[in-house]
């Protein structure tokens, strides 16, 4: 036991270390190496998702040899004309284009083939048709496609994350209830009271704890998955906050355990806590495909550094980061695996609100050190002593956590009890 203490010392004093030497990039500009036919060529990597500073960035760099990665929203078919425009400044600052591939891309820009140009480059020596060309990075750099193409629709890897949290869970629940003898006629309704409070409690969550001005800028965006800013676009719920999805779920679940199943709201509690803690990692998953809730700038030989081409500017310079969203799901995987041994292995089940109480401290914790870890997500109005709105609102959820595995001692039932009666 005192060596697994150990080598958990060891993981957080690395983290906590790769924290403090986590480096500044002048320019916002990272180190890599362009293999051109097997020679290595030291290039700066830029990358952004806005089209101002792409478009300025030839004129302020004097270096050599650059490699600027562009990604869906510098060039768009939608906005063609401009993207054009961008593509012909760099070409008169002597950049090269290259797809996905690095095939050199020597053929105009149409609006057919302006989602192949992924790299720009600009190098000492022009760069042929025959070369052969690799980039190599200290760090990994993720920028896969956002989503399936089905015909025109594209069916999003976040939402599908969603999918796979809300359809495993179901799976699982049902299994848990099952184990319990409890009538699978209930599981219905706690799924419907799930979704509801799920979704509505993070939309609203976030709103209200991290972007506010949108109950006037843009209202009807906070209740449906559009914007009306620029004209109406479908857009999806691009901003979802646990926080807010968690106090939902209390009241939700409130009325089910009252209304419905007619059982201590604890008990349900410890087992939508085993459910909620998959859902958690998939969830983050999602996040991680979105490029969103990115990690700190970290030094770049780092194991945990991941350059994110595709980020948000509002997570400031695209440069090597922590993967934030990796660091979480991790957590919250372990935190279901660890529920679901001590309710099937132990009695704990029977002791209501223990499950509950310790997922509550440990679900939160997980959330609380990340953070230290993690770039701020929008406006964070909420900051005492240093922390941010993310770890100011889980304080208070892993001081419930303790109070509830507390009392629960007070609510410990037989397995008979355990059973719902008909």
């Amino acid at each position: 036991m005192s060596n697994l203490f150990f080598r958990i010392y060891l993981v957080v004093f690395a983290l906590i270390t790769q924290f403090a030497l986590a480096q500044e990039y002048p320019g916002d500009v990272s180190d890599g190496t362009l293999k051109v036919n097997g020679t290595g060529i030291p290039v700066k990597i830029y990358s952004t998702t806005e089209i101002i500073p792409l478009s300025a960035f030839p004129e302020k760099t004097t270096d050599s040899n650059v490699l600027v990665i562009l990604n869906d929203s510098n060039l768009e078919p939608a906005h063609f004309d401009s993207s054009a425009l961008i593509i012909a400044k760099y070409k008169t600052f002597r950049y090269q284009f290259f797809d996905k591939n690095f095939r050199l891309i020597d053929s105009p820009v149409t609006q057919d083939n302006i989602t192949a140009f992924k790299y720009a480059v600009k190098s000492a020596k022009p760069i042929t048709e025959s070369d052969h060309i690799a980039l190599e990075t200290p760090f990994k750099i993720w920028d896969p496609s956002k989503g399936i193409q089905l015909g025109p629709v594209t069916l999003h890897f976040y939402s599908l994350m969603f999918v796979f949290a809300f359809g495993f869970g179901y799976v699982l629940m049902l299994r848990i209830f099952k184990i319990d003898n409890v009538n699978q006629r209930y599981l219905e309704p706690l799924f419907t009271w799930t979704l509801i409070g799920t979704i509505l409690g993070a939309r609203l969550g976030h709103v209200i704890f991290y972007q506010p001005e949108l109950f006037k800028e843009d209202f009807w965006s906070v209740f449906l998955p559009i914007s009306t800013k620029n004209g109406l676009k479908f857009t999806g719920f691009s901003g979802l906050a646990s926080h807010g999805a968690t106090i939902a779920l209390i009241f939700t679940t409130l009325y089910y355990s009252f209304k419905i199943i007619k059982k201590n709201p604890f008990w349900v509690y410890d087992r939508i806590g085993i459910v909620v803690a998959l859902g958690g990692a998939f969830v983050r998953i999602g996040n991680f495909f979105n490029s969103e809730i990115v990690g700190k700038a970290v030094d770049p030989n780092s194991p945990f550094a991941i350059l994110f081409p595709q980020q948000s500017s509002e997570y400031g310079p695209t440069v090597p980061r922590y993967p934030g969203q990796l660091l979480e799901a991790a957590g919250y995987f372990l935190l279901f695996v660890l529920l679901w041994i001590l309710y099937r292995k132990t009695n704990k089940k029977y002791q209501q609100g223990w499950l509950f109480g310790l997922f509550f401290i440990i679900l939160w914790a997980v959330r609380f050190f990340v953070e230290f870890l993690k770039e701020p997500q929008g406006d964070e109005f909420i900051r005492i002593g240093g922390l941010n709105t993310g770890q100011v609102l889980s304080i208070p959820f892993m001081i419930a956590g303790v109070v509830i595995m507390i009392i629960s001692k007070k609510f410990k039932i037989t397995q008979a009890e355990n059973e719902k009666p008909e």
